[in-house]
């Protein structure tokens, strides 16, 4: 069985228009989903990528246009200037990293965060939103607030483990049994063929 790790942010843009692919593929092939929110901009840091607010004025007029454009070809909603955005991501994460303790359906809790953000105009770092999209998701609202330490341990420790896999945005899917990396929502097609052949 393989096994796929997934780098992502929860207000990444791009993270948000994957939406459900992933798990798609990954039930279709019969792999396995660690779901490894990570704090994005640090991971740019960390791997010469550039903050978003620091890019080159044509860099961020060509994003843009391509947000909408993919979002027009994947029939999804989305904000291109959210009202709350950016915001902190470690509340999310931390919810995200409990839920997946706890067991149940993460890929959706993890759309349900990012469609808050790009689709909804939800502060995702306020309390009680994490709670109601825990709870809209089928898992326990009071994730929110337990498990803080170990939340705060694994989103550091997946912030070293993205570095070290070669991870240097997201979304960003690890095969683990062959060391294949996928950058991008626009890779998922990529990937999919890659577990077809294995």
């Amino acid at each position: 069985m393989a096994h796929i790790d997934y780098y992502l942010g929860t207000i990444s843009p791009w993270c948000y228009l994957a939406g459900d692919r992933l798990e798609q593929i990954a039930a279709r092939h019969g792999a396995q989903i660690t779901y490894k929110p990570l704090d994005l901009l640090q991971l740019f840091d960390r791997t010469g990528g550039v903050r978003p607010a620091q890019r080159h004025a044509s860099r961020m007029e060509y994003r843009n246009q391509e947000l909408p454009r993919w979002a027009h070809h994947l029939d999804m909603p989305l904000n291109l200037k959210p009202a709350h955005w950016p915001v902190n991501m470690a509340p999310s994460s931390y919810a995200i990293i409990a839920a997946q303790a706890a067991g149940g359906d993460v890929g959706a809790l993890v759309q349900g965060f990012l469609r808050a953000v790009w689709a909804e105009e939800r502060d995702i770092s306020e309390d009680a939103v994490i709670r109601d999209i825990l709870g809209a998701n089928g898992f326990d609202p009071s994730l929110a607030d337990t498990g803080l330490f170990v939340g705060a341990e694994t989103y550091g420790r997946n912030l070293e483990q993205a570095v070290a896999a070669g991870a240097f945005g997201a979304p960003f899917y690890v095969v683990r049994e062959t060391d294949q990396r996928f950058w991008g929502q626009d890779r998922l097609d990529f990937l999919d063929r890659h577990l077809a052949a294995l």
